[in-house]
């Protein structure tokens, strides 16, 4: 089955009150493998720490940290307004617009 095709059927609305958002196994597989890798870079900085490590090189390796968070936190952000948006307002739910303009202050932090 053509993945655009596969992920338009399985797709639910997105968000809290019981809604979820099914991505492919592709998109799944790659977003898993950005969060271990930064859950490596995490447990890299606490060793940091432990070793008393020039706190520069430290705030360098966090602001790494950050980036691959924010890269994330894009991929998602694209994905459900590709998506979850897209569909809540076919389906007259006007409101999902405050809530993603709500979500993106939060991203921009």
């Amino acid at each position: 089955m053509d993945e655009h095709i596969q992920e338009s059927t399985i797709h639910e609305s997105c968000g809290t009150n019981g809604r979820k958002s099914h991505h492919s196994d592709k998109t799944k597989k790659n977003i898993i493998s950005r969060l271990n890798r930064i859950e490596g870079q995490i447990r890299g900085v606490k060793g940091l720490i432990e070793k008393d490590t020039y706190c520069d090189d430290v705030l360098n390796q966090i602001s790494s940290i950050q980036s691959a968070l924010n890269g994330v936190g894009k991929l998602l952000l694209e994905h459900h307004m590709k998506s979850c948006v897209i569909e809540r307002l076919q389906d007259g739910e006007n409101e999902v617009i405050d809530e993603l303009l709500t979500t993106i202050n939060k991203l921009m932090k």
